[in-house]
């Protein structure tokens, strides 16, 4: 039993040695910044922001417009249809429902295309942005001594001295005076090859 132990302190003693060396964690400085308040703040920002809402608004538009003349035929269909009380409708009435059918589709697909345009606008501006700050992160943590960088709503409290939002805003003007608000087009979709 005393052998027992002395192997024992004696491998202890030996562990004791590497883990002194092991090199140590240097403590943290952390800043933290405000990222929504950087993308609203920041000049190209706003003028994107500006150019998706005009986008945005005029798609709106654009579904108005296309389903206003589509209500109103629809209900003349419908009251057509509810005249017959039942009875088959002819050919000029089947014709215009069809008609009415393919314009509906059409509608929602140029609807749909717009949307999905609009939404891949919006994914290459934040890609845009995102690019920029990655750099201007490590530019400004070395700036400001820090070693880990927060965004401001993951924290529950911090002081105003840590707050590297406008650093962070300047610099992503000077990298990024312009946002292209236009995504490129998307990539078309290849066929299967025959065999």
């Amino acid at each position: 039993m005393k052998n027992m132990l002395m192997i024992a302190a004696s491998a202890v003693a030996l562990m004791v040695p590497a883990a002194a060396s092991a090199q140590a964690v240097p403590a943290a400085v952390i800043a933290v910044v405000d990222l929504d308040k950087v993308t609203t703040d920041c000049t190209a920002c706003k003028t994107a922001s500006a150019a998706l809402r005009s986008k945005a608004t005029a798609l709106q538009n654009q579904a108005k417009s296309l389903s206003t003349p589509l209500e109103t035929e629809g209900k003349s269909i419908q009251a057509a249809i509810d005249a017959l009380k039942g009875a088959e409708p002819d050919a000029a009435l089947k014709a215009r429902v069809q008609a009415f059918e393919t314009k509906r589709q059409s509608a929602a697909a140029t609807y749909q295309k717009g949307q999905e345009q609009l939404q891949r606008d919006q994914q290459y501006i934040q890609k845009q942005i995102g690019d920029k700050l990655g750099p201007i992160y490590s530019a400004v943590m070395q700036k400001r001594g820090a070693n880990v960088l927060l965004e401001v709503g993951s924290t529950l409290a911090t002081a105003q001295s840590v707050d590297v939002t406008a650093d962070v805003t300047a610099a992503l003007n000077v990298a990024l005076p312009s946002i292209a608000t236009t995504a490129p087009a998307a990539p078309a979709q290849q066929q299967p090859q025959g065999r």
